[in-house]
C-alpha cells in the first residue's frame, strides 16, 4: 500500500522553464537604466542559455555576463543579489498544482520533498507557491549537506515520514537525480515528464499533475493483486 508521495521541485511542481524567463524579462525592465545598452532579447537569451536549466549557480551566471556585455554600471554581486530577492515573485506552477496536492491530502497520504539547491532560495519559492502546508517532509540539499541522486537523502526523507520505500512513490523531472535514484532506494519512481528527455526508465510517467491520484490507485491494485 503507498502510504506517501514525495516530490521534487523544480520542473515539477514549480514550471521552472517559465518563471526563469517571467524573472528574466523583468529584471531586465526594473534594471534597464543599468543593463539598457544590452538589446533586452540578448540579454534574456543569453542568461538562459548560461543557467542551464538551474544547473549552473547564478554567481557564475552573472560573471559571466558581466564579462560578455561589459556591464559596469552594476555589480554581479548585486545582480546575482536581485535574483535571489526577486525569483520569488515569479513563481509560476504547472496547472493542477494544489488541486493535485488537495485530492492526495484528502486520500491521507504523507507528502515529501527533497530539492536540491539553497535552503532559503528554495524555501521561498515553495513559500511563493502556497504549498508548504501539504507537506510533511521537507529537504534541501544545502540544509542537508547532501544532494540528489545521494541515497541517504532518500532515505532520510522516508525515516521522517516513517514509511518504508516500497510504501512510497517518488516524483521528479530528471531521469537520473529523481527517477533512477528514488528506484534505487526501492520506491517507485515516476517521471514528470519533461521535454528534453525521450525516453526515460521509470515505473509510471504523467504529463499533468492531476495523473497521479489514478496511478497511486493502479500501484495500490496491482500490490493488492499480488
Amino acid at each position: 500500500m503507498i502510504k506517501a508521495a514525495i516530490f521534487d521541485l523544480d520542473g515539477t511542481l514549480l514550471n521552472r522553464d517559465e518563471s526563469v524567463k517571467m524573472f528574466i524579462d523583468r529584471q531586465y525592465d526594473r534594471l534597464h537604466k543599468l543593463i539598457g545598452h544590452i538589446p533586452k532579447e540578448t540579454y534574456v537569451t543569453r542568461f538562459i542559455e548560461l543557467d542551464n536549466r538551474g544547473y549552473v549557480w547564478k554567481d557564475k551566471v552573472y560573471q559571466q555576463l558581466a564579462n560578455e556585455f561589459n556591464i559596469v554600471d552594476i555589480t554581479w554581486e548585486d545582480l546575482l543579489q536581485d535574483y535571489i530577492c526577486e525569483f520569488k515573485n515569479n513563481c509560476i506552477p504547472f496547472p493542477n498544482l494544489i488541486r493535485m496536492l488537495e485530492e492526495l491530502k484528502s486520500n491521507n497520504l504523507l507528502l515529501g520533498m527533497i530539492t536540491n539547491g539553497y535552503g532559503q532560495f528554495q524555501m521561498d519559492n515553495i513559500l511563493a507557491l502556497d504549498i508548504d502546508k501539504y507537506f510533511d517532509v521537507i529537504l534541501v540539499s544545502e540544509w542537508e549537506g547532501m544532494k540528489k541522486p545521494d541515497p541517504k537523502l532518500f532515505n532520510k526523507a522516508l525515516e521522517k515520514l516513517n514509511v518504508s520505500a516500497n510504501e512510497s512513490i517518488f516524483i521528479g523531472d530528471h531521469p537520473e537525480n529523481d527517477v533512477k535514484a528514488a528506484k534505487n532506494v526501492g520506491m517507485k519512481g515516476i517521471w514528470k515528464k519533461d521535454f528534453q528527455c525521450d525516453h526515460v526508465d521509470a515505473d509510471y510517467i504523467v504529463d499533468d499533475l492531476m495523473e497521479l491520484p489514478s496511478i497511486i490507485e493502479k500501484v495500490n491494485k496491482e500490490l493488492t493483486n499480488s
